[in-house]
C-alpha cells in the first residue's frame, strides 16, 4: 500500500515540473525495499525486542540518564575552557554552547569526525575524563540489551523443554493417585472407595435386584388389565358406572372416569410396590 501510494504521489507531481519523468519513475524502485517487512509479518521481532527493553528498562533509563548529565556537563566544561581559543585557521572551534554539544555527542558516539578539537590543556583534562566516563556508560545499553536477549532465548528453550515434561509427569501423577486410592488401607470421600460395596451388601443388592422386577411385573400386568377392562367399560357401557350422573353430556363420561381410574391404579400401585419393598 505504501509504494502505491508513494508510486501515485510521485507519478502525480512528477520531477521539475516533468509529469512522468524518467528520475521519477526510477527513484520509486527504492520502495520496493519495503517488501522486506514481509519476512517478518507476524512481528515476532519487534515484540522480542520490545519485551526486552521493557524488561530492562530500569537499567537502560539509569545508564542514559547518568551518560545525558555527563554529556551536558562535560560539553558546559569544555566550552568554558575553549571559548576564547582561535584555531590556526583563525576561526574558535567552540564559539558557543551547541558547538561543544555537538563535539560531546560526536566524542561520546566514539565516531571522532576531528572537526571541532580543544585546543588547550585544561579542555583536553576534561575531554579525556569525558571520554573515559561518558563512554563507559553509553555503552552500557547495548551490554544490558545483548544479555537480555540471551536470557530471552535461554528462557524459551526453557519453557519448551518444560512444556516437552508436561504431559509425562501429568501420566505420573495420575497414575501414582490411582495407585494411592487403590489400596485397601485408604479410606477417602475423594476418591471411588465410597462407590465399592462388600459382599453382604452385594449379596442383598442381589435379592432385592432379582425380587423387585418382579413385583414391578406383577403391578405392570395388573395396571395393564384395569386399563383394558376400563376403556371397554368405556366403550360398551359409558353410562352404567355409578360415578357418572345420567346429566352429565356423554364428551366428558369417558375423560372424568379415566382420570377416576388413573387415580386408582396410581394408588394400587404405589401400594404393591411399597409391599414388595418392606418385604
Amino acid at each position: 500500500l505504501i509504494v502505491v501510494v508513494a508510486s501515485m504521489v510521485v507519478l502525480s507531481v512528477g520531477s521539475n515540473g516533468q509529469v512522468f519523468a524518467t528520475s521519477a519513475i526510477r527513484g520509486i524502485r527504492f520502495l520496493q525495499i519495503l517488501r522486506m517487512l514481509h519476512v517478518d509479518r507476524q512481528g515476532g521481532t519487534w515484540r522480542l525486542l520490545g519485551s526486552v527493553v521493557f524488561i530492562h528498562r530500569q537499567e537502560l533509563i539509569t545508564t542514559l540518564y547518568i551518560g545525558f548529565l555527563g554529556l551536558i556537563f562535560s560539553s558546559y566544561f569544555v566550552y568554558l575552557a575553549e571559548k576564547d581559543v582561535t584555531g590556526p585557521d583563525g576561526r574558535q572551534d567552540f564559539a558557543s554552547y551547541a558547538d561543544a554539544l555537538w563535539w560531546g555527542v560526536i566524542t561520546v558516539t566514539t565516531i571522532g569526525y576531528g572537526d571541532t578539537v580543544p585546543q588547550t590543556w585544561m579542555g583536553k583534562i576534561v575531554a579525556s575524563c569525558f571520554s573515559v566516563f561518558a563512554i563507559s556508560f553509553f555503552a552500557l545499553p547495548a551490554g544490558i540489551l545483548g544479555s537480555g536477549f540471551a536470557l530471552k532465548v535461554q528462557q524459551k528453550q526453557r519453557q519448551k523443554h518444560f512444556n516437552r515434561q508436561i504431559p509425562a509427569a501429568a501420566m505420573l501423577i495420575q497414575c501414582l493417585w490411582r495407585c494411592y486410592a487403590a489400596d485397601k488401607s485408604f479410606h477417602s470421600d475423594a476418591t471411588w472407595q465410597i462407590y465399592v460395596k462388600s459382599d453382604d451388601q452385594n449379596a442383598n443388592n442381589s435379592n432385592t435386584s432379582t425380587a423387585l422386577p418382579a413385583q414391578l411385573g406383577k403391578v405392570s400386568a395388573l395396571f395393564s388389565c384395569v386399563r383394558v377392562c376400563m376403556f371397554s367399560s368405556i366403550k360398551e357401557a359409558p353410562r352404567s358406572h355409578p360415578d357418572v350422573p345420567k346429566n352429565v353430556p356423554s364428551k366428558s363420561k369417558p375423560h372424568r372416569l379415566v382420570d377416576n381410574t388413573n387415580n386408582l391404579l396410581q394408588s394400587c400401585a404405589a401400594i404393591c410396590l411399597s409391599d414388595s419393598l418392606s418385604s
